[in-house]
């Protein structure tokens, strides 16, 4: 097969996924977290940061152009303490920077893919976010970002 072509199909609109902007990572702790990954990348975590909305604690490691984002529950309610109740520690969701995200969200949404959000909301590290549902994404919780200007 010649993968040379599909690396030349041009985009269907001028919306599109940037890059891998960063790997969420749903801990239990981020006190016993922040000292394995620093261990594991080589690497100091740049930033902690609380999201009130999402009831989420949040650490950052950049790892060339992407990031590595720990995420623990501030609750029992929050979405994070569900989902390691329900999964366990792990890998949480991939989230992909995108230039303008009120139009990926339009470009997606008429592609069938179900938003979790009808507008963007504030998410950690300064960005504008919207998560895409799982069922439509092979069980991947899939984020979009853009960085709040």
């Amino acid at each position: 097969m010649d993968w040379e072509f599909f690396g030349n199909l041009p985009l269907l609109n001028n919306t599109c996924m940037l890059k891998v902007e960063h790997i969420g990572i749903a801990v239990a702790s981020l006190t016993d977290a922040i000292p394995l990954f620093e261990k594991l990348l080589n690497s100091p975590c740049y930033k902690q940061e609380a999201v009130e909305t999402e009831q989420v604690l949040t650490a950052f490691f950049r790892q060339g152009e992407s990031k590595v984002e720990l995420l623990e529950a501030m609750g029992p309610e929050s979405v994070i303490a569900r989902f390691i109740a329900k999964k366990g520690a792990g890998i949480h969701h991939i989230a992909f920077e995108v230039s303008n995200i009120e139009e990926e969200m339009q470009r997606l949404a008429a592609e069938g893919f179900t938003l979790l959000q009808d507008k963007p909301r504030q998410g950690a590290d300064n960005k504008l976010v919207c998560f895409l549902h799982p069922k439509d994404t092979s069980g991947v919780l899939v984020e979009l970002c853009q960085e709040r200007k």
